[in-house]
């Protein structure tokens, strides 16, 4: 009967990347051999494999719920966000809700970009629509009264 324990795959599995039969051989003053043939019968090469992989596998699966658990924080703090900045919108008149437009603009892009869309966009912000729509529907058009130019020629 061997003198080598039968806990003699974990202590060798326990020495992660300076893994080797001498130094098991030598924790437990046995041949070289003798470690041979038991990570043979009892297929040591493989088991390694197939621990390392499911080690792999859970680091991946933590990962990926880490991830997920950050993109939930962020989406619900974008949404607080949102939540005030259009409760904001609903109590102040339009000339003086810019922050609250501001806020919302930057709470939607950053949604955007946490569910994986583009940061930016080409189309024109809610901001600068709104600025716009200001523009064209408070302001008077002192020209409206008068009839169309007409350019004269020389």
């Amino acid at each position: 009967m061997s003198r080598l324990p039968h806990d003699a795959f974990d202590y060798y599995f326990s020495l992660g990347a300076d893994r080797s039969y001498e130094a098991v051989a030598a924790r437990y003053q046995v041949s070289k051999r003798t470690v041979t043939r038991r990570a043979k019968a009892e297929t040591w090469r493989r088991r390694i494999e197939k621990l390392e992989l499911e080690v792999r596998e859970r680091a991946d699966q933590k990962l990926v719920e880490t991830m997920g658990q950050m993109t939930d924080r962020h989406l619900k703090a974008v949404k607080v966000v949102q939540a005030k900045s259009l409760e904001a919108l609903r109590t102040m008149s339009l000339t003086n809700a810019m922050d609250a437009i501001r806020a919302l603009d930057l709470a939607i892009k950053q949604e955007r970009t946490i569910r994986g869309e583009p940061s930016e966009r080409r189309a024109v912000s809610l901001e600068e629509t709104i600025k716009r729509e200001m523009r064209e529907w408070l302001t008077v058009d002192s020209d409206a009264d008068e009839g169309p130019e007409e350019e004269e020629e020389d």
